[in-house]
């Protein structure tokens, strides 16, 4: 069988709208050449289209016109390798899912050790953020808290006293075991991050034994301004926290 006929059998199995690369389509590496040739033929003639380098979804097309994959497939374009997560969504799009803020940004921004994530999700602008360990599937929960708090100060519309309350009712749904986990990620944050952090557990009395790296890790004469009182939250003074 022809490879244009390999490719054309195997696009006619996938579903409108669904995002595809060259795995879906079972083309060897010695394919490749003809495959990208064969593919290229079919964006020309409109029977699929390019997501982006790579990758492609054949598209649909209802009364109002040629509708776009749903943006959790082509998001799974820059979060994903190799059906491997090593990215995350995180900023105001992240705060609007956790029910932080009722904004919805324009851009997505997407958080990776290993590289910048750059590009377009239909008309939104994907932007790169920093991720300060290595993204994996079983983390991602873990620095998306992190986040909320290293941005407690920026989240649009929060109040503070609402994110506190936000940040221990996650902290008290949390075992032992994830608390470790969180405290873990949590040491390579910056300062005021491991501050808060400490001060929140602290004030859920958990064992200062499980979090003792954060306090181990902070400059004694540093402080870190988070407009927290301790009305607000009674632990922020044994933290430096203003």
């Amino acid at each position: 069988m022809k490879v244009t006929d390999k490719i054309l059998a195997k696009i006619n199995r996938i579903d409108t709208g669904d995002v595809f690369g060259y795995d879906a389509l079972g083309v060897t590496s010695d394919e490749v050449l003809a495959a990208s040739k064969a593919l290229s033929r079919l964006v020309d003639k409109g029977v699929i289209k390019r997501a982006r380098k790579g990758y492609y979804y054949k598209p649909k097309v209802s009364v109002f016109g040629e509708q776009k994959p749903r943006e959790d497939a082509l998001l799974y374009l820059y979060l994903f390798d190799k059906n491997k997560q090593v990215a995350y969504v995180t900023g105001t799009r992240l705060y609007n899912r956790l029910g932080l803020t009722t904004q919805v940004p324009n851009s997505i921004r997407i958080a990776s050790l290993d590289k910048q994530v750059k590009g377009k999700v239909g008309n939104t602008i994907v932007k790169p953020a920093k991720s300060y360990v290595k993204v994996t599937n079983d983390n991602i929960k873990y620095l998306e808290i992190l986040d909320v708090i290293k941005d407690l100060n920026s989240i649009p519309d929060l109040k503070k006293n609402d994110g506190i309350v936000f940040l221990k009712n996650i902290l008290r749904g949390f075992d032992t075991l994830q608390i470790k986990k969180l405290v873990t990620f949590g040491a390579a944050y910056p300062p005021k991050v491991r501050a808060l952090l400490g001060a929140l557990l602290e004030e859920l009395k958990i064992n200062f034994s499980t979090y003792d790296v954060l306090k181990r890790s902070m400059n004694p004469s540093s402080s870190f301004e988070y407009g927290i009182n301790s009305q607000l939250l009674p632990t922020v003074n044994s933290w430096n926290i203003t």
